[in-house]
């Protein structure tokens, strides 16, 4: 009896799980609906910035005043996404001429890195100048159900090789704070704050990422005024002047596509339609900052969205790029197009000012490009891609313009990174930093100009995420991911694209890497939250390439 119990439930369990599985589209569907219904908000009609103006006359020319700041950060950008590197989209027929003016006509950091190989945590490095075993903000916030969503999304296709399955923590996701009050910290102080104390006027244009709770929101950290971006579309799907690129094998490009809105906030309050398409409204609204605060000195925190999904470009700069393949590598040609436009917009509107001289501009990019939008270049010549810690995931441009003080053609080849910015503007600015905070990063200024070397304890630099832990110290680099229990050991000096795995040869050097990582981890704060997903990651291929046995993975948690 017992047995035929035995069998029976067995058989139900296999009937229900067949009946689910034949059903999975529609259960999909259900369950994505929900999550749409969670996101979603009321927008209201576009509504003109009122941005605040500034001193009607100046009380000194700009060249005897403390230096106006413009930093633009770009966001997924590749390595070879960027002409100045040889390179550019599709073969080098998309060139970057204005981006390119800034490393031609100031500093060129040669070997420069992001703060982590995911968005948020980059950013947060770039604000503070801290590491996230001092702020606790390890992970990029999701909003509450997401990590399930592409869990169940990457996984439904029946894939079985633990190199394409996620693995979501529903415990953690329902435990940690809702998306909005995933944060920085407000004790945390940022650049912009020590900004605000030399008598800057700062502004924050675009994406923000730090949260959106009353103290991680932009306006709370520093910025006087705020103009962030409030959900993914960069146009709405139905604009007649957008061409979209959906990228169907990718689970968050498929969730940015369902639950995103065309919508924007103005220094905390509700959400309205945009003016443009982002990457040029936050351009156009750029100039007027420029032109409202140009009797005194400014900071223009402009955070680009492009090149990030949902990939979407206006009709003229599709067609101005020409006839490239594929569709979304056309797209994604003509988005950069657009963001290289908005740099020598904002040059030519300093110029037209007679603040060019004693600007500085400073360009970067939070992390490399992307595996899960299909285009295998974009990251040439290094391997690896953002989600990852291989160089193609943190090797970013880093340049750095300042007329009046830096010369042209400057090349500095000495490692730097996003916590380098920190403590570089404080120093453009005249403010000394306060001894009771440790500020990890340095400033990277006198290399800039040509008057001293960057030090660092130990001359090493450090990435990661949970226990994907990554080390750079001198030319050697260290990577272990602590999940898997694989390690890789690269010489830069010899092997700068992470080709050959010194790991067993080099166990010396192994064990000296690895202490420098217990010792930077032996006091780190815990994390803000938890994460809720683990995701494999390939380095050496796009996702939408069948896996091949052996081929190497790192286990990225989120």
């Amino acid at each position: 009896m017992r047995k035929n119990i035995l069998i029976s439930a067995v058989a139900a369990v296999v009937v229900l799980g067949a009946v689910l599985w034949s059903n999975r589209a529609p259960l999909l569907a259900f369950a994505l609906q929900r999550i749409v219904e969670a996101n979603r908000w009321d927008v209201a009609p576009y509504q003109p910035i009122e941005w605040k103006q500034g001193p009607s006359t100046a009380s000194a020319p700009p060249s005897d005043r403390a230096p106006n700041i413009v930093f633009i950060l770009l966001d997924d950008v590749g390595y070879n996404d960027i002409s100045t590197f040889g390179g550019g989209i599709a073969g080098g027929r998309l060139q970057t001429p204005h981006i390119d003016s800034i490393a031609e006509n100031g500093a060129h950091f040669l070997q420069a890195y992001s703060g982590s190989g995911t968005c948020a945590p980059s950013r947060a490095m770039l604000m503070t100048g801290r590491y996230g075993t001092r702020t606790g903000f390890d992970y990029t916030p999701m909003p509450r159900k997401m990590a399930g969503f592409m869990s169940v999304m990457q996984n439904a296709g029946n894939r079985r090789n633990i190199a394409e399955n996620f693995v979501y923590d529903r415990k953690a996701d329902n435990s940690n704070p809702l998306f909005e009050d995933m944060g920085l910290p407000g004790s945390e102080l940022t650049i912009a704050e020590v900004l605000q104390e030399q008598g800057y006027h700062t502004v924050h244009i675009g994406k923000w990422h730090l949260g959106r709770g009353e103290e991680s929101q932009a306006i709370a950290q520093g910025f006087d005024e705020s103009l962030m971006m409030h959900s993914a579309f960069y146009l709405p799907v139905d604009d007649p002047n957008v061409v979209n690129a959906e990228i169907t094998t990718d689970p968050l490009d498929k969730f940015l596509w369902t639950t995103s809105q065309y919508s924007a906030t103005f220094n905390g309050g509700e959400p309205f339609e945009p003016g443009g398409y982002l990457t040029d409204w936050w351009t156009d609204e750029s100039l007027r900052v420029i032109e409202a605060n140009k009797n005194r000195p400014f900071f223009l925190y402009l955070a680009h969205w492009g090149l990030h999904t949902p990939l979407q470009a206006t009709k003229d700069d599709y067609e101005a790029v020409g006839d490239i393949e594929p569709h979304s590598l056309r797209v994604y040609a003509a988005m950069m197009r657009a963001l290289d436009r908005s740099v020598g917009r904002i040059k030519q509107k300093l110029e037209e000012e007679g603040l060019a001289e004693n600007t500085i501009i400073m360009i970067s990019s939070d992390n490399g490009g992307p595996s899960y939008i299909s285009l295998p270049e974009i990251n040439a010549p290094y391997r690896g891609w953002k989600v990852t810690l291989f160089e193609g995931g943190i090797r970013v441009p880093f340049f750095m313009e300042w007329p009046a003080h830096i010369a042209p053609g400057t090349e500095v080849d000495m490692p730097i990174a996003h916590i380098d910015l920190m403590p570089t503007l404080a120093s453009v600015a005249g403010a000394t930093l306060p001894d009771d905070i440790i500020i990890d990063g340095q400033n990277i200024l006198p290399a800039a100009l040509g008057q001293g070397t960057i030090t660092r304890p130990n001359d090493a630099l450090f990435w990661q995420s949970g226990d994907y832990q990554v080390v750079r110290a001198g030319d050697w680099k260290l990577q272990s991911d602590g999940i898997q229990g694989k390690t890789w050991l690269f010489d830069l000096a010899t092997d700068p694209t992470e080709q050959i795995n010194l790991a067993e040869k080099r166990p010396e050097k192994v064990a000296e890497l690895q202490a420098l990582l217990d010792e930077h981890h032996k006091d780190a704060v815990k994390s803000i939250w938890s994460p809720t997903l683990i995701a494999p990651v390939r380095i050496d291929h796009v996702v939408d390439t069948p896996y091949e046995d052996g081929e190497d993975y790192i286990l990225w948690p989120n």
